[in-house]
């Protein structure tokens, strides 16, 4: 936390979150989203100054150093306002809500999103960064305040009355889940061709810059090329991969990924690393790596989950939110390199080779004529050719140097880590290290998976039953989201294709039930974002947008339609259904922008295998298992019946009642388009149906 001397902490200092506690010394009154601030708004007749951010933020740091950190802006705020401070990956209820405003009103989005509104909570004005005093075309935060003010002794009616209209019109402008349009096949073509269309040839990712990975995009492109046989598609996945791993946006020194590329060329990051972001990276490489069986996606997978479980992990199995992008006051500088440094630490041959390969340079690729490792104009296969050595020799060379460099950088001041764990982003990383262990063979990951979930179960679940979203210092708190439910429920299926463990099925169904029952919207279909038992915000929304991160309803989308082959269950079915018709009409209108509600679709229109193998014992279907997981089948789900998995799973998934095995050896059964091909027992024949 920011302390400062000679100030007495605000009203956050009693917080848990990391951004809340940055400000508990500012000398702004800050009060946390809550009644007492309300009620002191509406006491005292004042406008609520609404700050929302979150602790890995670098614009929400210099927000705080410009003007919250300022004794002259402080003074305005407490004065005149009623200052409240909201860590979105806290309440990202309440964020969702004031974004929507800000897009409405202002046409973009971002953090830190400043919002005033009236003692009721309804929105007047509405912006993101502001510095403090007027530059460069941008209005300072000093006259923005004083200007609001004035207005608010001289026309408080009609403020008033602005927030109400601005309210209503949001409310009836957002989402209509019930849409005239219809998803077909011609929707996921018509998704191809809108990737295409902005796809940079040049140096892969989708536009200019700035550029995020987004590697659901890539997601459903990989399936595209799986399903159609559509080259090009690969072709963008493979460019963008590649691009992405030798890039500054990766860590080459202590592995994975920034949050994005401020560039074309995914060279200068934005050096902040999201679990989120690095959850969904493992995936999109192991997923690339099924495809292609090029070893360097598998390596790009086993070093991001190098990195969180070294980095990102609590001692107890949960995983971390996030690293800043800032240390000792500035950007990346934990990260970057002077060609002396290097040389320092390598010694003069070997440092200045490195240099070389990973283009560290006197002038530099950052500021202050520092630079970050990357392979952005060479490759390998280059770098080993003009260094006269072959590709067996230079990787480890590499290795070593960068072992070295790891360990002088790890004297460095480390980057602030936002070490509050979040139920919807584990269960992101779940889902990842599962599939892990499926793709690469390595057990500690799916180890690491199980833990996380215990983790959750112990700490993040009420005896109820009910999901909460945050733990930090032994305390939980807020009520779990859609994106918890859903994204949990993707981990346990994961896990239960990882283990068969049917505690994992069993425990996916009982959370989509407790979903169904929080944030189904029974009158136009799709789930809520927050729950029926939540705090009521202006109105409730639903997230449809697959951004940075999927939405939970995409998530949900999928989530139903796997859980319904794998247990045959027609409630699911029904409700899959449902789901997709729900939102079919706002998703048809741009598909580019549901590139996960895409794979939904690409998974209901098919072909769909369900691969059931019924054996003895775990054991006895080892091999069968092993050589259906080296396969990329995304639209398939596999189950293992055993002897003694048998009874608890026919009450999960009724379907498999008639799958047992044949002359008592391990048999295979697969189903497409509601028929069954003959049942093997031989892996031979198993190879060739799955051909």
């Amino acid at each position: 936390m920011a302390f400062k001397e000679g100030c007495k902490p605000n009203q956050l200092i009693h917080e848990k979150s990391p951004y809340l506690l940055q400000h508990a010394y500012n000398p702004v009154d800050w009060y946390p989203w809550g009644q007492e601030a309300f009620e002191k708004a509406s006491s005292e007749n004042k406008p609520i100054f609404l700050s929302i951010g979150y602790s890995t933020c670098h614009w929400c740091h210099v927000m705080e150093r410009e003007s919250f950190e300022d004794e002259e802006v402080a003074a305005i705020l407490n004065e005149h306002y009623v200052s409240i401070k909201v860590d979105r990956e806290e309440r990202p209820d309440v964020d969702q809500i004031y974004m929507t405003v800000c897009q409405a009103m202002t046409g973009h989005g971002g953090w830190p999103l400043t919002i005033i509104m009236t003692p009721d909570k309804e929105p007047f004005f509405a912006g993101t960064y502001f510095p403090k005093q007027s530059k460069y075309g941008r209005p300072g935060l000093v006259d923005i305040l004083n200007q609001i003010h004035s207005k608010w002794l001289e026309d408080r009616d009609r403020v008033v009355r602005t927030g109400k209209q601005i309210t209503q019109a949001i409310q009836e402008h957002r989402i209509k889940t019930k849409g005239n349009g219809e998803l077909t096949e011609q929707t996921l073509q018509e998704a191809y061709s809108q990737y295409v269309s902005t796809f940079d040839g040049e140096y892969g990712g989708f536009g200019s810059a700035p550029k995020f990975p987004s590697p659901h995009n890539l997601a459903f492109l990989l399936r595209h090329w799986k399903l159609t046989g559509e080259e090009r598609a690969l072709a963008m996945v493979e460019k963008t991969l590649d691009a992405m791993r030798r890039g500054g946006i990766y860590d080459h020194i202590g592995f994975g990924f920034a949050r994005y590329s401020v560039d074309r060329e995914w060279l200068v990051p934005h050096f902040e690393k999201m679990l989120y972001d690095n959850a969904l990276l493992a995936l999109i490489y192991l997923d690339a790596y099924q495809a292609t069986k090029k070893e360097e996606y598998a390596e790009t997978a086993r070093q991001i989950f190098t990195y969180v479980l070294r980095d990102m992990t609590h001692p107890e199995g949960g995983f971390y939110s996030a690293e800043d992008a800032d240390s000792e006051g500035e950007e990346g500088k934990f990260y970057v390199w002077r060609p002396e440094e290097i040389r320092q630490i390598l010694g003069e041959e070997d440092g200045t080779r490195f240099c070389r390969i990973y283009d560290i340079t006197e002038h530099g690729n950052f500021e202050h004529n520092t630079s970050i490792p990357n392979l952005v104009r060479k490759s390998l296969d280059q770098a080993a050719r003009e260094e006269g050595m072959e590709l067996d020799e230079l990787k480890p060379f590499i290795e070593k140097c960068r072992e070295k460099l790891f360990t002088a950088r790890e004297t460095r001041v480390h980057p602030h880590k936002d070490d509050k764990i979040l139920t919807a982003w584990n269960g992101l990383m779940i889902a990842a290290l599962a599939r892990g262990t499926v793709v690469l063979g390595d057990t500690i990951y799916v180890a690491a998976a199980e833990r996380a979930l215990r983790f959750i179960q112990n700490r993040l679940q009420r005896e109820d039953g009910r999901l909460l979203a945050r733990y930090r210092d032994e305390e939980a708190a807020f009520l779990g989201y859609l994106d918890d439910y859903a994204f949990l429920i993707w981990g346990l299926l994961e896990l239960y294709e990882a283990t068969f463990n049917t505690d994992y099925l069993s425990y996916a169904l009982e959370l989509q039930e407790k979903q169904v029952a929080l944030f189904w919207d029974n009158e136009e279909g799709g789930f809520y974002f927050y729950g029926s038992d939540g705090e009521a915000l202006l109105f409730r929304p639903k997230e449809l947008y697959d951004g940075a991160i999927p939405s939970g309803n995409s998530v949900a989308a999928l989530n139903l339609l796997r859980l319904a082959r794998l247990t045959g269950k027609e409630d699911i079915a029904r409700l899959a259904d449902e789901q997709i018709a729900a939102f079919a009409g706002e998703v048809a209108l741009y598909p580019q922008a549901h590139a996960h509600f895409m794979m939904a679709a690409q998974f209901l229109f098919g072909p769909v295998k369900e691969i059931i193998i019924a054996a003895p014992n775990r054991e006895a279907a080892q091999e069968i298992v092993q050589e259906v997981q080296t396969r990329f089948m995304p639209n398939a789900v596999v189950s293992v019946i055993t002897d003694e998995t048998r009874e608890k799973l026919l009450l999960l998934a009724p379907v498999l009642t008639d799958k047992t095995t044949q002359d008592g050896k391990a048999t295979v059964y697969i189903c497409e388009n509601f028929a069954c091909q003959k049942p093997v027992t031989s892996l031979e024949e198993l190879k060739r149906q799955l051909k």
